[in-house]
């Protein structure tokens, strides 16, 4: 199988890259500004609001199916109209797409969502999100559109370096207590991501989260744990008494997609009762 991870030198996407060339697939990448480990991956550059570009990026790899994994924040040219342009590309050359999207479509209204739930964002970031996934399935309904919540692991995810950072003193601000998500393990993402983009019955919407949902501040509790560090140093407070705009309690439900799979979506609590 050839394999074309866009967005290949993030976070998310070089443990794609590692597991897709791990299992023997023929593996290209893209990036924006700075290429990844040349013996993992072909690696080609791409901006998603260059249609030009990558229409020849997809025509040189060829590739059998694509994983979007890349966001640009709430920039609406690459982050909702950047997947629309991909859906053609993978449609017009038969490549079976993966779009990878987020919890942050959803309100928090009613706390927790399965597969069959509309988004109803409340961030610039999250209609972004929304409006990529309705394109995406409107251009090309045989993709599969992912779901998935804060991502963790290898002490590499923004979210452990807030910890690192507070437990050291060297940033302002606190864990909330009462923001709550399904945090989920890179490799165990990036597992489930590349069995859902081989199989030709997954299209649709998806959830890929963990199966526990825990608060900001429980989280950091858990990294400082795992990682030696002091929890508390880690400064606790209400998303409720901040400015900040967002959902404060957002629970993805995943037990319809895992059934599905066979790579098991551990809860926090579990993926980080130990080092890595």
């Amino acid at each position: 199988m050839k394999a074309l991870i866009i967005g290949g030198s993030g976070f998310l996407g070089t443990e794609l890259v590692q597991q897709a060339r791990a299992a023997g697939h023929t593996t290209a990448a893209t990036y924006a500004t700075k290429p990844g480990d040349p013996s993992q991956a072909l690696w080609y550059s791409l901006d998603l609001r260059d249609q030009e570009r990558l229409d020849a990026v997809m025509a040189e790899v060829s590739p059998d199916v694509v994983v979007n994994t890349s966001s640009g924040g709430a920039d609406w040219a690459v982050t909702a109209e950047g997947p629309a342009r991909l859906a053609r590309a993978a449609a017009k050359h038969g490549s079976r797409l993966v779009q990878v999207s987020s919890d942050a479509v959803f309100s928090g209204a009613r706390v927790t969502y399965d597969e069959t739930c509309l988004p109803d964002p409340v961030t610039p970031y999250g209609a972004a999100k929304a409006a990529a996934e309705t394109a995406v399935l409107a251009v090309y309904p045989q993709a599969a559109v992912v779901r998935t919540s804060l991502i963790i692991g290898h002490g590499r995810s923004v979210h452990e370096h807030v910890v690192y950072d507070l437990a050291a003193g060297t940033r302002d601000g606190c864990l909330f207590t009462d923001d709550v998500r399904c945090p989920v393990d890179v490799s165990d993402l990036a597992a489930a991501l590349l069995e859902l983009a081989v199989r030709d019955d997954a299209h649709g919407v998806h959830h890929l989260a963990g199966a526990d949902a825990v608060s900001r501040h429980e989280l950091g509790v858990l990294i400082a744990q795992r990682d030696g560090l002091d929890a508390s140093r880690l400064p606790a407070g209400l998303r409720a008494d901040s400015d900040l705009p967002g959902a404060l309690d957002v629970r993805l439900d995943s037990r319809a997609t895992q059934r599905k799979i066979r790579t098991t979506l551990r809860g926090a609590r579990q993926f980080l009762t130990t080092k890595g």
